[in-house]
C-alpha cells in the first residue's frame, strides 16, 4: 500500500466562542512573534482548533512521491543538505512537566518530503535532508546520535539509511532493490527492525545496526510497521493475517536464536491504522483508527483491555509516545495540512508543536 502525497487545502469554518477565540489568539501570537510553532491548549480529548480533511501520516509503509525521482545508477545516498535551523518553537515550559527530549519526523517541503529534527527543550527546528527524492519512517538511536529512515531509491525500490543527526554520515543499511520502511532501533541500539517487501509482500524483518544479518520475522499476509517495547523484548506491529489489519505482539527474538512463539492479537476493530508505540512501562500501545479524515488517538493494554480514545475530531494519525511515557506526540489536520501535536495519555494537554504552511508527519520522539 502507498499514501498519497496529496496535500488536502479543504478548511472547516471556524466554531463560535472560545475555538474561534483560541485560533485567533494563537494566529496573532505567530503573527507577531514570527515563531515557527504555536500552542493550542484545550480539555481532555477536546482540541480548540477546527476540524479539516487532509490524508497523509504514512498510514502503510510504502509512500508516493509527490513526482517521480530519477532513476539512479544503484542504490546509495542521495545528496544531503546540511543542517538549517529554522525560527525556535514557541517555549513549552510554561507547561506543567514539559516534554523533553527531541521528535524526529516528516516535513513536506512544497515539493518533496524531508526529515526534520524538533528540540523540545529550546523548540529549534533543523532540517537535515534536502534532496530531490523523499525520505520518511525516521527513528532515533537510543543514544540520539544517529537517525534511520527509509529513502526512495528508484521508482518502488526504498532502502533503509543511516544517519548522524548532524546530517553527516548517509549510509545505506539495505542495497536489496525492494520495499523496505518503517525502520527503528532497538532500545540497545545493537539492532534494527523494519518492513520489507523482498519476500514479495511486506513483511517484519530484522538486522544488525550496521544492515548485517537480515532475518524475516513474520509470514504469510502483509505484516507492517514494526516497534519495539521499552525493554527490548517485543515487537508491535500492524497485520491483516487474521482477516483485517489490526495490532499485534510477537517476542523478539535474541541475537542469533530463531523466531519464537507465534504473535499475540491485541486489537479486534474496523479501520485501523498502522503506526503503533509502546508505552514507557510496556504495558500498552497508542495507536490511531477510524476512517480517513476522521481518524482518532487511542491507547490499549498489551491485553486487549483498557481500550481509551484521546482524541475527538479532526483527522489523527501516527503515534508515538514520549520516552518517558508522559505524552504522545501524533500528527493532526486542524488548519488545512498535517501539524505535529501532543496530548497526554489521559487525553488532556492537547499543544500544537508545529506550525508550517506545508505537511509535518510521522513523528518518532527520541532523547
Amino acid at each position: 500500500m502507498k499514501p498519497s502525497r496529496r496535500r488536502s487545502t479543504d478548511m472547516a469554518l471556524l466554531g463560535a466562542g472560545l475555538g474561534a477565540l483560541a485560533v485567533c489568539l494563537v494566529t496573532g501570537l505567530v503573527a507577531a512573534l514570527g515563531l515557527a510553532n504555536a500552542r493550542l491548549a484545550g480539555g481532555p480529548g477536546t482540541p480548540t482548533a477546527p476540524p479539516s480533511l487532509t490524508p497523509p501520516d504514512g498510514t502503510a509503509t510504502a509512500p508516493t512521491p509527490a513526482r517521480p525521482p530519477a532513476d539512479t545508477a544503484a542504490p546509495g545516498p542521495a545528496p544531503t543538505a546540511s543542517p538549517a535551523p529554522t525560527t525556535p518553537a514557541l517555549p513549552l515550559t510554561a507547561l506543567p512537566d514539559p516534554p523533553r527530549g527531541r521528535i524526529v519526523y516528516t516535513c513536506f517541503d512544497g515539493q518533496d518530503d524531508e526529515l526534520c529534527l524538533l528540540s523540545l527543550d529550546d523548540g529549534q527546528i533543523t532540517r537535515l535532508t534536502d534532496n530531490a527524492v523523499g525520505d520518511w519512517y525516521a527513528s532515533l538511536s537510543p543514544d540520539g546520535g544517529a537517525l534511520v529512515f527509509a529513502r526512495q531509491v528508484r521508482g518502488s525500490n526504498y532502502e533503509i539509511f543511516r544517519m548522524n543527526t548532524d546530517g553527516s554520515g548517509v549510509t545505506p543499511l539495505t542495497q536489496n532493490g525492494a520495499g523496505n520502511f518503517a525502520p527503528e532501533y532497538s532500545p540497545d541500539g545493537a539492532r534494527i527492525v523494519f518492513t520489507s517487501s523482498q519476500s514479495g509482500v511486506q513483511q517484519v524483518w530484522l538486522m544488525d545496526a550496521d544492515g548485517g544479518n537480515p532475518i524475516q520475522l513474520t509470514t504469510g499476509r502483509e505484516s507492517i510497521d514494526p516497534t519495539w517495547s521499552p525493554d527490548g523484548r517485543q515487537i508491535a506491529f500492524a497485520s491483516n493475517r487474521g482477516g483485517t489489519r489490526q495490532l499485534w505482539v510477537m517476542d523478539a527474538p535474541a541475537p542469533g536464536e530463531p523466531v519464537g512463539a507465534a504473535p499475540r492479537q491485541v486489537t479486534d476493530l474496523p479501520d485501523m491504522g498502522g503506526r503503533s508505540s509502546f508505552a514507557a512501562d510496556g504495558a500498552a500501545l497508542t495507536f490511531y483508527q477510524g476512517l480517513r479524515g476522521a481518524r482518532h488517538i487511542f491507547t490499549i493494554g498489551l491485553d486487549g483491555t483498557g481500550l481509551r480514545q484521546l482524541t475527538a475530531d479532526s483527522d489523527n494519525a501516527g503515534p508515538c509516545f514520549s520516552p518517558d511515557g508522559n505524552w504522545i506526540a501524533f500528527a493532526s489536520v486542524r488548519d488545512g495540512n498535517n501539524e505535529l501535536y501532543i496530548i497526554r495519555p489521559d487525553g488532556s494537554g492537547l499543544t500544537r508543536l508545529t506550525q508550517n504552511v506545508t505537511a509535518d508527519y510521522q513523528p518518532r520522539w527520541g532523547r
